[in-house]
């Protein structure tokens, strides 16, 4: 049934319409106002609710996790676990001390971020600025232990990082880092 019938029916059983069971002219009047005030407070009340929604819901920012190894399962010495971590703007990178004496540096990045870790403790960083970052172990990057985090699939400074310091067997690795993500 239409709901302007719908309507129509309740003024009936109201007795608020003429004999032959139609409604004045008036009173169809009043109705579609009250029609059309329903539908824009409805309207209102979803809009509300959506934007509550929006409000409250949490963050779903991504918590990656970089083990820092003295060595790893193949048997490559001085490492992070994961030599290049992509994440998206907003998540967190958290560095674990898996073996004693690491740490994180952080050496060249897009918002040319300080950062040093202390030895042996846990480093937290959140991304919030998309591009390539690149850090190493500070005792042990002359053996290769280095590392990227790629934010947001941004490698626009990509040039930069190539051109940024690197020692040892830091130099080879990190060509072969970046060339991977090509």
């Amino acid at each position: 049934m239409h709901p302007l019938q719908r309507l129509i029916n309740i003024k009936k059983v109201a007795g608020k319409t003429a004999a032959q069971g139609r409604p004045h002219t008036a009173d169809i009047g009043t109705l579609l106002l009250n029609q059309r005030n329903l539908c824009k407070e409805s309207k209102m009340k979803l809009h509300a609710l959506i934007i509550a929604v929006f409000l409250s819901t949490p963050s779903f920012a991504a918590e990656v996790s970089i083990e820092m190894l003295n060595k790893d399962a193949s048997g490559n010495r001085m490492v992070y676990s994961q030599e290049v971590a992509t994440v998206e703007v907003g998540d967190t990178v958290t560095w674990l001390p898996a073996s004693k004496g690491h740490n994180v540096e952080m050496i060249s990045s897009p918002n040319k971020m300080k950062f040093k870790s202390k030895n042996s403790k846990e480093a937290k960083i959140t991304f919030d600025t998309p591009g390539i970052y690149y850090y190493w172990c500070t005792p042990h990057k002359g053996m290769g232990m280095i590392g990227l985090v790629v934010v947001g699939n941004d490698l626009s400074n990509i040039d930069d990082i190539a051109s940024a310091k690197a020692i040892g067997k830091s130099k080879k690795k990190l060509k072969t880092l970046l060339a991977s993500l090509k």
